[in-house]
This record gives C-alpha cells, sequence and structure tokens, in this order.
C-alpha cells in the first residue's frame, strides 16, 4: 500500500497547507486589499452585565438563557457606540412568546422573498457561464462573477435588521446543538436556524471579492478539459477515441476507474495518472488543455504538430493562482467572524455541522486500520500485479466494474440524446430507487435539467414556486455513461 496516496495526498497537502497556514496567522492586508477596514472594538464586558441585568429585572428569570445569548451576539457584532447598544437591546428584545412566534413568522416570509429572489438572480446571471449555450465573452464572465445579494448582509447590520434577529432568536454552539437538540422541538430547532442567521458583519466588498474569485475559479475548471484522442506514447499511437474530451474536475477520475475490466486498461490508467501528475506540478503544456491542435505525450511531455514535435510553454501557475486568490479572500473574513473566528472552525462548524476532530479521528481510524493492508493485498491479488498510486481509485467491488463502459455510453446516449429527455425521465429514476409514483412526479416536476458547460452540478431553489436545477454535460451525440454517472450523483 505505500505510495498508494500520492496523487491523493499530494493535492489535499496543498490544500492543507494553504488554508490552515492562514488560520494560525492573520494578515491585514487581505481585508485591505478588498478596501474594506478592520471591524470597530467591541462592547465592554461591564456594559454587557447592566444590559442582561436590566433586561432580566425587566421580563423575569425565564427569559435569562435568550437575554444572556442575545445581548452577547449582538454585543460581539456591534459597530457603534456603548449608549447606543444598550438603548437597542433594551427597547428591542422580545420576551412575549405569542409576539416572538409572529417575529419568526415574519423573518420567514421575508427572508423567503430576499435569499428566494435573489437565488433566482444569481443562478440566472451565471448561465452563460454554467451551460452550453453558446460562446461566452468577458463581459458575461464579469456579470457571472457578480454577486447581487453581497451587500444584503452589510445592509441589515446598517439598518440593525441583523443585530434585532440576533438579539431576539439565540445562538447556539455546535456542541450546544449538539447536546441541547436532541430534546428539542421543531418550533426550537427553528428558532436556532435563525439564530445562526447573522453571525458574521462582513463588508460587501468582502463578499463581492469571493464571488469573484470563485466565479474565477469555476470558470477555470468547466473550460479544463484533455482531448484524450490527442494523447500519444512514443510510437505516436493513442490508446483513446479521437473524440473523449474528459473534464479534469470528475471525468479524468471516472475514466481511469472504467479502466480496470478492460484489455488495454492498465496503458490507459498509467497515461492518466501521468497527465494528473502533469496538471498538479503545472507541467502540462498550455496549449493542450481545451485544444484538439496538438498531441501530446505525457510520460515524456513532448508536443507534435502534423507529426512534428513542437516546442509550448507550460501552464503558468494558474492553478494554484485560484486557490491562493481563494485563500486571500477566505482569509480576510475572519476578522469580521467572531463567532466563527477561523474559516476551517466555519466551515466545520457552520457549514458541515461536525467538529473537525471528529473528521480528523475518523481519518486517523480509517488510515491506520489494518483491514486497510488486507484489502490492498486482495486488490493486488485480485489485479495480479503490485499496486500502483492510482488504485485509490480501484472500482472492482462494484457490479458495474464489470460492465463496458463504451456498451453503457450507448445506452445512456440513445436513452439520453438531450436534457428534456434525462429531465423526463426523472419521475421513472426515482420509483427505481424507492419512490411511491405520486412522490417521484412531485419532486420531479420541482426539477429542471439544463446543458451545464462543466462537469455539472445541483443548484436548489430557495422560495416556493422555483424549480431547482439539475446542469449536467450532455454532448451532441447524448449523454455518456460519465455524464449520467454525475447527473445521478447532483440528482441525489
Amino acid at each position: 500500500m505505500k505510495g498508494i496516496n500520492l496523487a491523493f495526498f499530494a493535492i489535499f497537502l496543498i490544500g492543507a497547507v494553504m488554508f490552515t497556514s492562514g488560520c494560525s496567522k492573520k494578515n491585514d492586508n487581505d481585508s485591505a486589499a478588498a478596501g474594506v477596514q478592520a471591524p470597530a472594538a467591541k462592547i465592554n464586558q461591564s456594559t454587557i452585565d447592566d444590559v442582561e441585568k436590566s433586561l432580566i429585572e425587566k421580563h423575569g428569570e425565564a427569559s435569562r438563557d435568550r437575554i444572556h445569548r442575545g445581548v452577547g451576539v449582538v454585543a460581539k457584532l456591534w459597530t457603534g457606540d456603548e449608549k447606543e447598544f444598550s438603548e437597542f437591546c433594551l427597547k428591542n428584545f422580545v420576551a412575549d412568546s405569542a409576539q416572538l412566534d409572529a417575529l419568526f413568522n415574519s423573518i420567514s416570509m421575508h427572508f423567503e422573498t430576499l435569499w428566494g429572489n435573489n437565488n433566482k438572480i444569481s443562478l440566472d446571471l451565471k448561465k452563460p457561464l454554467h451551460l452550453e449555450i453558446g460562446e461566452m465573452n468577458d463581459f458575461d464572465l464579469m456579470m457571472g462573477g457578480y454577486e447581487p445579494g453581497a451587500h444584503i448582509n452589510a445592509d441589515f447590520f446598517e439598518n440593525k435588521t441583523a443585530q434585532y434577529v440576533a438579539l431576539n432568536f439565540p445562538f447556539y454552539t455546535l456542541k450546544e446543538k449538539n447536546e441541547l437538540g436532541k430534546t428539542w422541538t421543531r418550533k426550537e430547532w427553528a428558532y436556532a436556524r435563525v439564530g445562526d442567521m447573522f453571525t458574521a458583519n462582513i463588508p460587501a466588498p468582502l463578499l463581492l471579492k469571493i464571488s469573484e474569485v470563485m466565479t474565477g475559479a469555476d470558470h477555470y475548471i468547466n473550460n479544463y478539459n484533455i482531448m484524450m484522442g490527442y494523447l500519444v506514447d512514443d510510437k505516436m499511437q493513442t490508446h483513446f477515441p479521437l473524440d473523449m474530451k474528459l473534464i479534469t474536475h470528475w471525468n479524468l477520475r471516472d475514466e481511469l476507474k472504467s479502466q480496470y475490466s478492460q484489455p488495454e486498461g492498465l496503458e490507459r490508467q498509467k497515461t492518466i495518472y501521468e497527465v494528473m501528475k502533469r496538471i498538479i506540478t503545472q507541467t502540462i503544456p498550455n496549449d493542450v488543455i481545451n485544444n484538439e491542435k496538438y498531441q501530446w505525450n505525457p510520460v515524456t511531455n513532448k508536443t507534435y504538430s502534423a507529426g512534428k514535435e513542437v516546442t509550448l510553454k507550460p501552464e503558468p501557475n494558474t492553478r494554484y493562482g485560484h486557490l491562493l486568490a481563494n485563500f486571500h479572500s477566505r482569509r480576510a473574513l475572519d476578522a469580521y467572524n467572531p463567532l466563527y473566528p477561523t474559516y476551517l472552525k466555519a466551515k466545520f462548524e457552520q457549514e458541515m455541522e461536525i467538529p473537525q476532530e471528529e473528521v480528523e479521528a475518523m481519518f486517523e481510524k480509517f488510515v491506520s486500520d489494518p483491514v486497510a493492508k488486507e484489502v490492498g493485498e486482495f486488490i493486488k491479488s485480485r489485479l495480479g500485479r503490485n499496486l500502483q498510486p492510482f488504485d485509490i481509485w480501484y472500482d472492482g467491488f462494484k457490479s458495474r466494474s464489470l460492465l463496458n463502459q463504451d456498451e453503457l455510453s450507448k445506452k445512456t446516449r440513445s436513452k439520453y440524446p438531450n436534457p428534456k429527455a434525462l429531465e423526463n425521465d426523472i419521475p421513472n429514476i426515482l420509483m427505481k430507487v424507492g419512490f411511491d409514483k405520486a412522490k417521484a412526479n412531485e419532486i420531479a416536476s420541482r426539477i429542471s435539467v439544463d446543458p451545464a458547460r462543466g462537469a455539472g452540478h445541483a443548484w436548489g431553489a430557495q422560495m416556493k414556486g422555483e424549480k431547482a436545477h439539475l446542469r449536467t454535460r450532455i454532448g451532441k451525440e447524448g449523454m455518456d455513461y460519465k455524464g449520467f454517472n454525475i447527473a445521478i450523483h447532483e440528482l441525489g
């Protein structure tokens, strides 16, 4: 098993170093670069104590916990003076349960309108970037990178809407949710989710910068294709169909996995692995990316035009430039996020809601378990050869690994020649995995299938009446099996 994780480890290590290093050392240049100032100083503890005491005296002990939590969070997010803070909390705390229910219903209605319509605007602005609907220009990229909701958060802190919500719907940490949530009612969980709405007073320029950075990275990946039929060996022979075009996001891996049942599988896998290494090391010739003009031997890294060797420049450090830009834009948020003061903490506890320590323990248990070595030996005996680094993607334990991928693609192309055909078949797919007919039709009626420019993704709706969008790659000849595999993943 030694060396089996080389490709994965290289990618993981780069990401880990870039992101964890930023969590241990702040850099004011990240915020300054986005044209924002550092957050104001927090409210003194004595002022917080006085406000809490006054509210408890007014509303009683029954409200103590809500008062303590709400006032504490507002104090961390406040940017005005202390007198204004005290007056705001004393005036706006809602103790009556009926009034609190009415407030909750108002928040639900208004924010569905805001977030739902903002989601629809973002979805539509990104159509030229995400969908295969013709050539894209620089203005499309600019508009796709714009985030229309970037100012909502800042506006609501400016007009004190955010502080009003935070004051009346307490914030709970992930640890508290895991412990207290076991006995919570549906309403109590809903109230806690409202308490998660405003946990950081992030300036709009930072949110706009993140959207711009992420859109640029998304555009980069969506257009990073390898023309497999133009990969050659030392004898100038290719082992792939001339028209095979694989996006590097998932398709290279899926093609590698599909080769375990093929006669030429090992040679093809080795070729794909060399391509992956060239991408990771940024030694891939820039002009072979998404381009059918040149033939390329990824082992020797030589390139050819009309059978004659030519010299091409390697791709610049574009891939790592995107990673670095993402790192800086995310690290700039830390100073404005007192409840989740590092990106890692926000990612684990706020977004994924699983403790980082728990994830680390799972990985440690997985990689150190003796069964892993036994499995490796078993795979080795099945393959009849020593394991290669790319065998981390061994697919032989699934029944599909014995099926011919070309034959599967013939079937999927015939069944799904266009996005509408897949959309019409969603009820049938859902019924096959256990949904009854009525529920399958109900779910399918709320999903639109779009032709993706990249590998594809699922994009949910955020208000009633809007459809979720399943964006998936379907070629001119129909959907191949790799596309089908990704589409079903995204549908799930």
